[in-house]
């Protein structure tokens, strides 16, 4: 598409201001409110994800599937006194028995320190220690090692009392295997080639178990076969149980440090990482001058204006677009031409323009406004028709 101009008058200046905070903050407004729902659709999506998990998994006071709300409340029932705790400290003030006393213990999120776990087994003569991790294991029972995963059901076939009234236990949890022979260890609820999901090692103080069936504790399973039997036997035997899950709490009250579990490049790294950063913006950060804060105008010449706006009316086919750019320019000059104010109407220059002329005013007016053009041979032709139009107007008011 060809552009014409509609006058041989030129250069027009026009100033653009650069736009200032409020401009951009306005333009910004809907990607903010839409970036504020993301992150509130986000927040609830996690609130209902978390909600759905259950909770803390064995948890005494948790009434969800993966608790172990149903399983504490029956004990209480049955005259054994729950105590449930969530730190090391809590867990030492509430065992002031350790005869007594059995110490339901379940790390699942290892907060402890080998130290720390050594301290708590070392509070009750019994101690239910519920699947330990391979650390756990070293710490507290050197003589166990872990042995995968188990499922299914499983049999009766040790003297435990517990184990014996439950006749068949749910597997689902891990299994163990005795590594050291000489250890005092009653095996129990095997799943075949040594691997046991309960055993109990006899100590000088009393004896510790550690117990790999976590689903038969759970809300979910606690009725099924004789999970229940199971755990109320082995829980209820003392008349004081201390349920003690760790928690963040026990972190903050260790000797830990963010030093401890920091590698020893990660200093280094971040030292290096602060030179590089400080030394980049001392390099972009550098000025010949002093900031000024203003807005400039930008001075852009009309011919550079309408070039563009060709290319775009060009580019999008937008011939009707491009012609009335031109035939407001043409009406406007028309008008200055033949003495009619800034606001007179089409109709009163097209009558205007056709007396002057000598020229019909449906003429006139096709050129100036009925006439759409259908490609671009057209667009051109009426392009030249204004120009003539304007000529003869000029030639018209000012003869030579």
């Amino acid at each position: 598409m060809t552009t014409v101009e509609s006058s041989p008058r030129v250069v027009e200046q026009q100033s653009v201001e650069t736009p200032t905070v409020r401009h951009v903050a306005r333009r910004a407004l809907f990607w903010v409110a839409a970036a504020v729902v993301v992150l509130l659709l986000l927040l609830v999506t996690v609130l209902v994800i978390g909600s759905n998990q259950g909770g803390i998994r064995l948890s005494s006071t948790n009434p969800a599937p993966q608790g172990a709300e149903a399983l504490a409340t029956v004990l209480a029932n049955h005259g054994v006194t729950v105590t449930a705790t969530d730190s090391l400290k809590q867990t030492k003030a509430a065992i002031d028995d350790p005869e007594h006393t059995t110490l339901f213990l379940y790390d699942d999120g290892v907060y402890l320190t080998d130290d720390q776990l050594v301290d708590a087994v070392a509070l009750a003569d019994t101690v239910v220690l519920v699947d330990p991790t391979f650390s756990e294991l070293h710490a507290a029972a050197p003589e166990v090692a872990q042995a995968g995963a188990v499922t299914g059901a499983l049999d009766a076939d040790c003297s435990l009392t517990a184990v014996k009234k439950a006749e068949v236990v749910s597997a689902g949890g891990f299994g163990y295997r005795v590594v050291d022979d000489s250890a005092d260890a009653l095996k129990c609820l095997g799943s075949g080639d040594r691997v046991y999901s309960l055993i109990q090692l006899q100590r000088d103080a009393g004896r510790l178990i550690v117990l790999g069936t976590t689903d038969a504790l759970t809300n979910e399973f606690i009725k099924n076969d004789g999970n229940a039997a199971l755990a109320i036997n082995l829980l209820g035997e003392n008349e004081n149980l201390v349920w003690y899950i760790p928690t963040i709490a026990d972190v903050s009250d260790s000797t830990v440090t963010p030093a401890d579990l920091t590698p020893a490049w990660v200093i280094p790294v971040l030292g290096l990482l602060m030179i590089t950063a400080l030394a980049a913006a001392l390099w972009r950060g550098r000025r010949f001058g002093p900031l000024i804060v203003e807005n400039l105008p930008v001075t852009v010449r009309a011919s550079e204006t309408m070039q563009g706006r060709a290319r775009l009316y060009e580019r999008g086919s937008a011939r009707l677009r491009a012609l009335d750019a031109l035939r407001i320019g043409a009406i406007q000059r028309l008008a200055a031409s033949v003495g009619l104010p800034r606001l007179a109407t089409v109709d009163e220059v097209s009558v205007a323009v056709a007396a002057v002329t000598k020229r019909p005013v449906a003429e006139v007016r096709r050129v100036l406004v009925d006439e759409a053009p259908g490609n671009d041979t057209a667009l051109v032709r009426l392009s030249d028709e204004l120009l003539t139009l304007e000529h003869a107007v000029v030639a018209a008011v000012h003869p030579a």
